[in-house]
């Protein structure tokens, strides 16, 4: 007997039952007992906390979101392929929409492992189902890289200087440290892999490490503010923006391609200055030269004519 004299009552052994019955009892809102948004949450709780990637980690959160709203409150064998290309048809962001099918994935294989569903995912061997997606077409050329290069202050000289040197995404180029004996080492927070370079061998990295050197600076970044500060993401986002109008307004016929461009594709300049498609894709640690093609690699193959 309970405290406010009121009995217990017995909830019986079936888990999702006994479940139901104690949310029937409280009357609060259903509980998703057997739902989509049950293993949305277990893996929201246990898995997206394992990827070392921020921006990652807040891209999945957004995704979830969005699946959570659409078929959160569904029982596994309510999600149709049919269902899932119609989300894809309405979903005005198609390249978004793409990503958040392809999280309901990971979602669903692990809701496999842990005995939520016994059902395979609905479009397991179904090609060319999702939306359509095309490489963004935008070359860095020298000319581009020059007149942005000349509105950047040396915060984003700098950032433009390693990204174009190195090849890293420019969560690293924030990152990475000082060199240690003469080399940059660093761990990709995207995927987990170690490289270093040698400063020596980069005339770049040789004049930029040496003034970051002369810096009297706290931070043990090798990007830094004047002032010793360790650059954010939204400091550099600022600064690109201003360069990006500046270039704009002093080079009026290049303005649509500057509108264009992004600080990232600096990553897509290093891979054309890479010798050819194999040292591109070692420079960018793809594990295959089809993604550095498909996505990064934008300069042309020279051939030569055969008569």
């Amino acid at each position: 007997m309970r405290g406010t004299g009121k009995p217990d009552v017995s909830l019986g052994r079936d888990r999702a039952a006994a479940l139901a019955k104690w949310d029937k009892l409280h009357n609060k809102q259903p509980l998703t007992v057997g739902t989509v948004q049950e293993a949305i949450d277990r893996w929201r709780e246990r898995e997206l906390p394992e990827y070392e990637n921020a921006e990652t980690r807040k891209a999945y959160t957004k995704q979830l979101a969005k699946i959570e709203a659409w078929c959160g409150s569904m029982a596994w064998h309510e999600i149709t392929l049919p269902m899932m290309r119609a989300y894809l048809d309405k979903r005005s962001a198609m390249t978004q929409g793409n990503r958040e099918m392809s999280v309901l994935s990971i979602v669903w294989g692990r809701a496999r492992l842990w005995g939520m569903t016994a059902l395979p995912w609905p479009a397991a061997g179904v090609k060319n189902w999702k939306n359509e997606e095309a490489a963004r077409e935008s070359h860095v050329t020298d000319e581009l890289f020059e007149v942005l290069y000349a509105q950047a202050d040396q915060v984003l000289r700098d950032c433009m200087d390693i990204a174009t040197a190195t090849g890293m995404r420019l969560t690293d180029v924030r990152t990475i440290r000082l060199p240690v004996a003469g080399l940059l080492r660093f761990k990709a927070r995207k995927t987990g892999k170690w490289a270093e370079f040698d400063v020596a061998r980069s005339p770049v990295l040789c004049a930029l490490v040496e003034r970051r050197l002369a810096m009297k600076a706290y931070s043990v970044m090798l990007l830094a503010t004047h002032t010793g500060r360790q650059v954010s993401s939204r400091m550099l986002s600022d600064r690109w923006n201003a360069a990006r109008t500046a270039a704009a307004k002093a080079h009026p016929e290049l303005a649509d391609q500057i509108a264009a461009m992004f600080l990232r594709d600096m990553r897509k300049r290093a891979a054309d200055l890479a010798e050819d498609m194999g040292a591109a894709s070692t420079l960018l640690q793809h594990s295959s030269t089809r993604l550095t093609e498909a996505h990064y690699r934008t300069k042309a193959t020279r051939l030569k004519a055969v008569r």
